[in-house]
Formats: C-alpha cells, sequence, structure tokens
C-alpha cells in the first residue's frame, strides 16, 4: 500500500508545465535558405503559372461575360463557353474521382509531387516567402533581424513586410470573391464600400487565411493540418520515386577541404555543411530517411548537387531514386498498379470529355397535373395537363418546337405561340396532350415529350411521361 501511495505521489509531483511541454513542442520559426537549380525552376514556373490562372481568369471575357463565373444565385457556372446548371453536378463528381485517381497515380509513381509543386499552401508559402526575402534579405539577414532588440529600424522592416503581405492577402481575397460575384460589378462594389454581407464575409475571411497560412502557419499546415501527410505512406511502395540521402554514398560524413582525399580519412563525401536542412522548408534533415514533414520540394537536391559540383564530387547525393535501388535492387518504375491508375485516367478523362462534348444545351421536366387524372374537352378528345420546365443551358436564347409521340394522334396544345427562352433561363410552360378516346389502349399510357431547337435540329432531349385515360371496359 506505502508503494503505491509513493508511486501516486511521484506521479502528482510532476509540475504542471512540464506536462504541457511534453504535450504541445512550441513552434520554432524556420527560415529556409534560397536556392537555385532545376528543382528550383520547375518550382518557381508552377507558381507563377498557377498565380498567373488564380489572378487572370477572373478578368477574362468570353462572349460579352467574364470567361470563368459560378453565379451561385442564378445556379449557373461558366466556364468560358461552356455553362453548367446543377443539373449537370455529375460533372463535377467525374472531376472530383479524377483528382482523386491523379493524386493516387502521381503519388504512386513520384511522391509528394503536388505537395511541392501545386498545393495552394506550397504556391502562396513560395510567393510570401519571396516577398520576405525581397524586404528583410536572405536566411542570415532575416535570423539577425529577428534577434535584434526592437527598434526604429526592425519596426520600419517588419512593418513594411506585413503591409506587402497584407495587400497580397486582400488581393487573393478579393479575386477569389471574383470568381462568384463578376469581378468588374465587385471592383465597383469596392470602390463605393458598397459589397454585400456574404461578399465581405468571403473578401475578409480568404485575405485572413492567405495571411495567416502562407505568412505564419506555413509548415505547420502540411505537418499538422494536413490529412495528405498521414496516410500518403499508404500508396508508396519501394518502386516509388522519393527524395532519398544515399548513406552508402555519404556515410560517415565530415567536413573537409576541397580536394583532400576523404577517404583516407575514412570520411564519406557528405560533408556535413548541413545545407540541405537549411533549404528545407518544414525544417527536416533528409539525411535521416524519409519522413512525413518531407513534402518533396526537391530544394535539397538542388543544393545539394550545388555542394557536389564546388567539391567536384558526382551529383545525386541527395536524388530522386527508390527504395529498391537504395538497396542495389531492380527498379520497376512502370508497373501495374501504375498502369492501372493510368488507364483508369485516361479512361475517366476521356468520358469527361465526351459527355461534355454531346452534352445538349437544353433540358426538359415534365410534371404532370396531379390534381386530375384526366377530362374530356369540348371535342370529346381525353385531356392531360402538364408543365413543362424548359431550361436553356446555351449563352444564346433558342426557340423550341415540342412534340408528343407514344399515342396515336396525339396532340400537343400550349397557349403561348412561340416557345422562346432567354440564355440560362428556365420557362414554366403549361401544356395539355388530347387523345381520342378510341385511341387510348390502356388506363396509363407512355407517351415522351421531345423537343428540338428550331435553329439547331441536332439539339434535341426526349423526356417520358405517363397519359392517363379511362377504364377500358371488356368489349
Amino acid at each position: 500500500m506505502n508503494a503505491e501511495n509513493n508511486k501516486i505521489k511521484s506521479t502528482t509531483a510532476i509540475p504542471l508545465d512540464e506536462v504541457q511541454q511534453g504535450l504541445y513542442a512550441k513552434r520554432q520559426k524556420i527560415y529556409p535558405r534560397q536556392v537555385h537549380g532545376l528543382f528550383a525552376r520547375l518550382r518557381v514556373t508552377s507558381v507563377l503559372v498557377l498565380l498567373g490562372i488564380y489572378y487572370i481568369f477572373p478578368w477574362l471575357q468570353w462572349d460579352g461575360r467574364q470567361a470563368v463565373l459560378f453565379d451561385l444565385p442564378a445556379r449557373q457556372f461558366y466556364i468560358f463557353g461552356w455553362v453548367f446548371w446543377p443539373q449537370d453536378f455529375i460533372y463535377l463528381a467525374f472531376l472530383l474521382i479524377i483528382a482523386g485517381f491523379s493524386l493516387f497515380f502521381f503519388t504512386t509513381l513520384a511522391g509528394r509531387l503536388w505537395c511541392g509543386y501545386a498545393c495552394p499552401q506550397t504556391v502562396w508559402t513560395e510567393t510570401f516567402l519571396w516577398m520576405e526575402r525581397l524586404v528583410e534579405g536572405d536566411r542570415a539577414k532575416q535570423m539577425k533581424l529577428d534577434k535584434e532588440s526592437f527598434s526604429a529600424y526592425k519596426f520600419r522592416i517588419k512593418a513594411t513586410k506585413h503591409s506587402i503581405w497584407i495587400i497580397f492577402s486582400l488581393i487573393t481575397g478579393f479575386t477569389f470573391v471574383g470568381y462568384f460575384t463578376p469581378i468588374r460589378e465587385l471592383t465597383g462594389s469596392l470602390s463605393s464600400f458598397d459589397l454585400s454581407g456574404w461578399e465581405t464575409f468571403w473578401f475578409f475571411f480568404y485575405s485572413f487565411a492567405t495571411y495567416g497560412n502562407a505568412g505564419f502557419m506555413r509548415e505547420q499546415v502540411c505537418t499538422y493540418m494536413c490529412p495528405y501527410a498521414r496516410f500518403q505512406s499508404a500508396m508508396f511502395d519501394k518502386d516509388t520515386l522519393i527524395i532519398a540521402y544515399d548513406t552508402n554514398r555519404g556515410e560517415p560524413r565530415g567536413s573537409r577541404k576541397k580536394g583532400e582525399d576523404y577517404q583516407a580519412k575514412n570520411l564519406g563525401e557528405c560533408i556535413n555543411c548541413t545545407m540541405c536542412v537549411q533549404v528545407c522548408p518544414t525544417g527536416i534533415d533528409i539525411r535521416d530517411g524519409l519522413q512525413y514533414q518531407c513534402i518533396g520540394c526537391s530544394a535539397c537536391i538542388d543544393v545539394c548537387d550545388d555542394v557536389m559540383d564546388k567539391m567536384d564530387y558526382p551529383k545525386g547525393l541527395i536524388r530522386y531514386t527508390t527504395d529498391n535501388a537504395m538497396n542495389g535492387k531492380p527498379t520497376h518504375i512502370f508497373r501495374p498498379r501504375v498502369f492501372i491508375y493510368g488507364t483508369l485516367l485516361i479512361i475517366l478523362f476521356g468520358l469527361l470529355i465526351y459527355s461534355i462534348s454531346i452534352r445538349q444545351p437544353l433540358q426538359l421536366d415534365v410534371i404532370r397535373d396531379r390534381n386530375v387524372l384526366y377530362r374530356e374537352n369540348n371535342e370529346g378528345l381525353i385531356q392531360n395537363v402538364y408543365i413543362l420546365k424548359v431550361i436553356n443551358k446555351d449563352v444564346h436564347p433558342h426557340v423550341y418546337e415540342i412534340t408528343v409521340t407514344g399515342l396515336k394522334d396525339a396532340q400537343f396544345e400550349t397557349d403561348k405561340a412561340v416557345i422562346e427562352v432567354e440564355s440560362g433561363s428556365v420557362l414554366d410552360l403549361p401544356a395539355r396532350v388530347n387523345v381520342e378516346r378510341a385511341n387510348i389502349p390502356a388506363q396509363s399510357n407512355e407517351i415522351e415529350f421531345t423537343m428540338t431547337a428550331k435553329d439547331n435540329p441536332e439539339w434535341k432531349v426526349t423526356e417520358d411521361a405517363r397519359f392517363l385515360g379511362p377504364i377500358q371496359l371488356p368489349r
């Protein structure tokens, strides 16, 4: 009993601050060194292309309207020459499936390519790092500035950096809202301080998210918030291309002078300069092996190749390779799972393009009047009443013709002499179908409404409906 009491006392005697320190590690700011090389150029190109698409697309015009606009109140989604409606949700599902298989394919093939080159967190963080270097200087100057005591100079530099960050974040938030509200109208509303409540919310929310994620949280988003870092290893195998340090070449590591016989000193090719750690945006040491914090940016490859050049050593101490290659086994880049993912991607993408290409820019919904099963008109014909919802999903107005088939001599009637629907509009069209009693074989009969655009007969859509008649008594 005394032993148990002593155990409890020793446990409860641990100071609370020590317990908290064990659970939550305080973030240490990372100062990534700027790097130059092939992969750095590819990353910069990717950042410029993606940011260019994001900031330029809302300003493009197409056929008198904004080229890319997601008009939520009108439920119309414009992407250049295409107009999509909520009824076209299947295309979004297709797109999400393709995105999922793309992630599987590229991760299986070459690791975290998405994270290193195309993820929004990476793209905007790279941009904020560039602005930080522009104002504060390189890595050494940034570290020196942060260690200095507060002064007017430090305040001016920090205020300038954060002002640029905030302006850029506000532009980012404004552009985001510009995808949902025509950006030219949004500019006028912003200049007159006449933004709606939702526009104001999303403008500041997206600006704040950009400022916080890219300016402060940075690698914390990738390490702790992004789920992809946690399950990416499930898509890796021993033939996946990964960024790896060649321990056989590099170890044991140690410093030396250029031209010195390092083998005589029983050293490997790694000079322990820690440059690979200094350029890493997540602050890991790639020499410790593959880690989930690695976003695959390849900065360590570029800087290590540069060091190897200066030391007259072969490049590739850190390189894209596979686990099998590192262990001296054959590597199979194009293996069954890569072919399966690639084939599925091609099929899905082909189906998406084909379905969009044959997509009819019109839609017809038939709603039967349920209040009256049928009635007999003045001419003695059996009549059913319908509400036809005619949807013009094209960017131009069209005149349509509607016919009915399925019952002999079925007559289609409507009060509108011309069925014309404006672009992106829905017309509720009351209609009647009249059939002679002798031509109605059953109490419930299947009929078809066919709607055709008069200016383009290839645009045609058919919708099924039921026609109800009197009970047919046996003769």
